[in-house]
């Protein structure tokens, strides 16, 4: 389970381990009182060489192991929201793509899996644009730019 927290990914990467993580009051899933530290999972971020340790915890109840990921990032995802919507809307709207140090097949996989996903979840007849299916599928709860499985 990903739990979506405010995190400074910079002092994470200056503090490694040691980095003073908040803790869940409860269980997200069973609501038991009790939640033990698990570990460390590596994650990758842009901007950042390294893969930096997100915290891990584990209820002793139900056995749920919970992840921390930055609040502005969606899940398997190495950018931010941000940067995703800016370079979305620039293509969408002036037809170029920004200038960033991404790779384009990055920016272009964005683009035909939020294509894909307006088509299947928001019909074929869908015809409000595709930032505004981006805006729909956010309030659905899904992540408009990730891959259909």
């Amino acid at each position: 389970m990903i739990w979506s927290i405010a995190v400074d990914l910079k002092q994470i990467q200056q503090q490694g381990k040691g980095y003073a993580w908040p803790r869940p009051e409860s269980c997200p899933r069973c609501r038991h009182w009790q939640v033990w530290g698990h570990g460390y999972a590596l994650r990758y971020f842009n901007g950042f060489p390294t893969a930096l340790p997100m915290k891990c915890y584990r209820c002793p109840q139900c056995g749920c192991v919970m992840t921390v990921r930055p609040a502005d990032y969606f899940s398997r995802i190495r950018s931010t929201m941000a940067v995703i919507v800016t370079c979305l809307t620039q293509r969408l709207t002036q037809g170029r793509w920004p200038v960033l140090p991404l790779p384009r097949s990055r920016l272009r996989h964005w683009l035909a899996n939020l294509n894909r996903r307006v088509r299947i979840h928001l019909t074929e007849t869908w015809s409000d644009g595709l930032l505004t299916g981006y805006d729909r599928l956010l309030e659905r709860g899904q992540i408009p730019v990730a891959r259909v499985s």
